[in-house]
């Protein structure tokens, strides 16, 4: 009886195992990055506090950012493609659009990624930004730096 049963087993623990890889792959692509984002990041040797506040809708992601300044701008093109968050920020400064294109991946209770900034005099090159998802309650307060503009 154990020649029956050991196949059987086996094959049992084969289907499972697959099962875990493929629920585990779609999780990630299920990423939710609702919620309150913060992160900081040093701009014309100031340091400028950031709070992002989104909601994802299936792949469609809406938000504000805020930062410099600490008024609130709305995010544009939040969409969610293959796990990644992408959104692009438009301010204008001197009647000149100024755009940054953020894309990042969830990892945990951070999203690590790149921003590019476009318009005006020159294109700067892509960073690194890492935001960390604020805990109950720390999503309310309003933080701002007071980096030159």
């Amino acid at each position: 009886m154990r020649k029956i049963w050991s196949p059987a087993l086996a094959l049992f623990a084969a289907a499972l195992t697959a099962f875990s890889f493929s629920s585990t792959a779609r999780a990630d692509d299920k990423a939710d990055y609702t919620g309150t984002w913060k992160w900081s990041a040093t701009m014309r040797n100031n340091t400028v506090n950031f709070s992002l506040k989104l909601k994802q809708d299936g792949d469609k992601v809406t938000g504000t950012i805020s930062g410099q300044g600490a008024q609130d701008t709305e995010i544009k093109d939040g969409k969610v493609a293959d796990g990644e968050l992408s959104f692009k920020v438009v301010r204008s400064r001197n009647g000149t659009d100024i755009t940054t294109t953020y894309t990042g991946k969830l990892e945990g209770d951070s999203i690590k990624g790149k921003a590019e900034t476009t318009g005006g005099a020159t294109t700067r090159p892509a960073r690194d930004w890492t935001a960390t998802r604020a805990k109950e309650g720390e999503g309310d307060k309003k933080e701002g730096g007071d980096a030159a503009k």
